[in-house]
């Protein structure tokens, strides 16, 4: 399981995550179209046509796109 802080400075760092979450569902988060709400250590997402509000106890597990990088 992936942790709200973890997740968190994931987006932060990288610009963009992708989560599944337990349900098998994915979601791409971008430091445009989420917030991290601390207190409540939801993870909001504005998806264009919907709105989802996500617990880390829900996310499996998450991962960055390395399209463009080349392997050696």
């Amino acid at each position: 399981m992936a942790n709200y802080e973890t997740v968190k400075n994931s987006v932060e760092n990288n610009g963009e995550v992708m989560i599944r979450l337990s349900s098998g569902e994915e979601l791409e988060l971008h430091k445009h179209n989420v917030k991290f709400d601390d207190n409540t250590k939801e993870i909001i997402v504005d998806a264009a046509t919907e709105i989802y509000w996500v617990t880390a106890d829900n996310i499996v597990y998450h991962w960055i796109h390395k399209e463009g990088i080349k392997k050696e």
